[in-house]
């Protein structure tokens, strides 16, 4: 159904009245400082009138410039261009003349010479508010992009890049075009769920006074499914988050990812998903796992994600950021987008607006006490400003680009939703804004296509969903770290403070800004235990420790909010009268507590192997049994030195993962079918925790705990965060043959890989069915194709070098 463009014609009255408005300003000025032109009556005119005499002149002059010019230059195009360079200021004056003369009461009334000088200026100025206005406009800066990229073509080209077959007007190739092979281009859109996405794109419920229902929030997307794509739902891995989805989808492998953050004992290393470093490692493991550099190895552009998927062309990818001096392009497209100074209008404009935005819509939330709310102030409204306008439109630009290059394959990253979601909930009022900008930039892409020299296939799909529900923190008073400590007998503080959101914005936003990365996590190796990397650093609490606390196994304890320690111990001022007691105190293992969400991981640095379930036990007697029936959490996972990989869960209930034997109720249970192997495999790890908490999840109200500052989450298991969507151009063949869910980003990753190869085909037969040559995918893999060059149509074209160093 095709709803009525309010905005649009609201958009064009409003660009109309401003033009109208600084021509009647204009207008006004000239007559106060030119002797030869006046704009009232001999005998002088109120101040009212004379303005309504200059809106009526301008708006006459508009009006036959509208009118007649077009005209004018149709008959006067044999003329030549330095004769009609002249006649522009004699037949604007004469519009000009016209225009007074049309004004009642004969009050405007300018000399022949000084309306030449009056139409140009005010020609000038209209231009140039028209131009202003017209930055806002998607029509006008997608005609814009493609006029810039037509004329890089026309000098020469960019390396790379095939020839320009197209126009810029209609974008067709020329018949005898060698080169018909649909390019594709993935825009992956973070934190939108299946279920949610399918939302979107229904019709909403009539509003009060409304006869019609309203719109779906995501018109464009709307359009196309059930015609030309087709929507499917995929389900993640237990690691539901961007860092291990997007390694899977890109380079084929996610293994050994067990969370968002976490620790490795055999390296001393805190592997965080969005730091720099950790991606680059991440993604060499990947490649080097999978047997080739990625999804995108062969013509491919990387766009705002966190890895290059073997791309040439790359800009804002986190995995190369981390390189330092002039060789480093990670920051190469906004450069290049901010060059253009109607871009960097359009987007600080933009910026300004989403900051007042978010300042606003957080203020509202905490004066009607919405529940469950996180705080929202400090940095937030510039992060999430950044997130959701400049990574959106430098990444929409650099698409843009790829495809008038003619890039085979794209694949770029908008996560403007999952910023927002994670503070204001996923099904927010606030979010459904969002949603319908990205469903604005996704229609402004599309629209760029007919420019490029080639058809393309637009892949929508999401690495995760996301599941709401309050804080743990906010709903038991205490964080997962107390909970620890209280069940391994260690002080517990009175004060709870915020853990850290994760996600992925402030991470690129210190990247876009050059700032270096992050080492003072909360999440810090404890004392004595190898150090987190050449950076980690840890600083001794100067507070008495505060007493123990056990709290109660079966019941939310009523303590106190209480605040997140850094890992390392309160340091004790010398004791002189119980010395041993004070030794033994500062001697005794504190396990390392990290957050992924609703995913918890429990580290005993101190210990080199990953430790049994009886050695924790051993070592800990009431820990297990305080973690497991906490009424926060849904279950655990360790590994019995007996029964192999064990799921805990509350009242005693046991799932033994290896044999399938399940003690009392299977803790499993409430987080549906498949989560079983999803823990299976994450057992699997090398770098698994020692123990994995899941918290609870409650099918009823669909919500869920996260362990950091989150009220919208992923990470774990549990509602809506594990399912994903694709929706696919309907031409090409099903995910899975048999209509059987596809699960798992490596799965998602050979169906990508397989649509890339069914475009060669359609283009040559001959072609082999691979995405990649065979002998790029046999053997190692060559160090040079996982650190691409970084080139594009919007970006610089320096080589990256490769970071021999790790």
């Amino acid at each position: 159904m095709q709803w009525p463009r309010w905005k649009t014609v609201g958009g064009t009255l409003l660009r109309v009245t401003v033009v109208w408005a600084v021509s009647t300003l204009t207008m006004l000025a000239l007559a106060g400082i030119l002797p030869d032109f006046r704009l009232q009556s001999a005998d002088g005119d109120s101040t009212t009138r004379i303005a309504v005499t200059a809106a009526s002149g301008a708006g006459a002059f508009g009006v036959l410039s509208a009118l007649v010019w077009p005209a004018l230059v149709r008959a006067l195009l044999l003329v030549p261009a330095f004769v009609l360079g002249l006649l522009v200021f004699f037949l604007n004056g004469s519009l000009l003349l016209v225009a007074l003369s049309l004004i009642p009461d004969g009050r405007g009334q300018v000399e022949p010479e000084t309306a030449v000088v009056v139409a140009a200026v005010m020609s000038a100025a209209s231009s140039a508010t028209s131009t202003a206005l017209a930055v806002r406009d998607d029509g006008a800066y997608r005609r814009r992009l493609a006029r810039l990229a037509y004329r890089r073509h026309r000098r020469g080209g960019l390396p790379g890049a095939p020839p320009w077959r197209g126009r810029p007007a209609t974008g067709r190739a020329h018949p005898g075009a060698p080169d018909t092979a649909p390019g594709t281009v993935f825009l992956q859109l973070d934190g939108v769920g299946h279920d949610l996405l399918r939302s979107a794109l229904r019709e909403r419920p009539a509003t009060r006074g409304r006869a019609r229902p309203r719109p779906p929030l995501m018109e464009t997307l709307a359009a196309w499914e059930g015609t030309t794509h087709t929507l499917t739902r995929w389900r993640t891995d237990w690691s539901s988050q961007t860092g291990a989805s997007q390694l899977g989808i890109l380079h084929g492998s996610n293994e050994d990812v067990p969370a968002f953050r976490w620790y490795e004992k055999d390296t001393g290393e805190l592997m965080i998903s969005n730091r720099p470093t950790s991606a680059a490692e991440l993604q060499r493991r990947a490649a080097a796992r999978a047997g080739h550099p990625g999804l995108l190895a062969r013509d491919g552009a990387s766009r705002g994600n966190l890895f290059t998927g073997g791309a040439d062309q790359l800009a804002l990818v986190l995995s190369v950021a981390g390189r330092r001096g002039r060789h480093n392009r990670s920051r190469a497209g906004y450069f290049a987008y901010f060059s253009d100074p109607a871009n960097a209008t359009r987007t600080a404009g933009s910026f300004v607006a989403e900051v007042c935005r978010e300042i606003g819509q957080s203020t509202r939330a905490k004066l009607r006490r919405e529940r469950p709310r996180v705080r929202r102030g400090g940095l937030y409204p510039f992060i999430r400003a950044f997130a959701t306008v400049v990574e959106r439109d430098v990444v929409v630009a650099a698409v843009i680009g790829d495809m008038l290059a003619g890039r085979g394959a794209v694949y770029a990253d908008l996560v403007a939703y999952d910023e927002v979601a994670h503070h204001s909930g996923p099904y927010s009022r606030d979010t459904h804004q969002v949603l319908r900008r990205l469903d604005r930039s996704i229609k402004l892409i599309a629209k760029a296509a007919r420019h490029a020299p080639r058809p393309y296939r637009f892949v929508l799909l999401s690495d995760h969903g996301q599941t709401p529900g309050e804080t743990f923190a906010a709903q038991y008073g205490l964080t997962l770290e107390d909970l620890v400590r209280a069940g391994c007998g260690l002080p517990v503080p009175r004060r709870a403070g915020r853990t850290r959101s994760g996600a992925e914005a402030r991470a690129a936003a210190r990247v876009a800004l050059h700032r270096p990365e992050e080492t003072h996590e909360r999440e810090q190796t404890p004392a004595g235990a190898p150090p987190a990397g050449p950076d980690a650093t840890t600083t001794p609490d100067p507070r008495p420790p505060a007493p123990t606390v056990t709290p109660p196994a079966t019941e939310s304890p009523a303590a106190e909010p209480v605040a997140t320690l850094p890992a390392t111990a309160p340091a004790e001022p010398p004791s002189t009268t119980a010395p041993a007691e004070s030794q033994r105190r500062r001697g005794r293992p504190r396990p390392l507590v990290l957050g992924s969400g609703n995913l918890g991981l429990i580290s005993f640095p101190d210990v080199p192997h990953r430790l049994t379930r009886e050695e924790i036990d051993r070592r800990h007697p009431a820990l297990l049994h305080a973690l497991a029936e906490h009424p926060g959490i849904g279950f655990l996972l360790v590994r019995s030195a007996r029964h192999g990989p064990v799921v805990l869960g509350a009242h005693g209930g046991e799932h033994h993962l290896a044999t399938g034997h399940v003690v009392g109720a299977s803790p499993l249970a409430p987080f549906g079918p498949g989560a079983a192997e999803a823990v299976l495999r994450t057992d699997g790890f090398p770098h698994v925790a020692d123990i994995m908490v899941n918290s609870a999840y409650d099918p009823r109200t669909g919500e869920v705990h996260a362990f950091e500052d989150q009220i919208g989450s992923h990470g774990g298991l549990g509602g809506d965060q594990a399912h994903a969507f694709l929706l696919w151009p309907s031409e090409l063949s099903p995910p899975t043959a048999d209509g059987t869910e596809l699960v798992g980003a490596e799965r998602v990753h050979q169906v990508l890989r397989r649509w890339l190869a069914e475009a060669d085909r359609s283009a040559a037969g001959h072609r082999s069915a691979d995405l990649l040559p065979a002998e790029r995918l046999a053997g190692p893999v060559d160090e040079s194709s996982v650190a691409p060059h970084v080139t594009g149509a919007f970006s610089t074209t320096e080589p990256v070098v490769q970071d021999k160093s790790r």
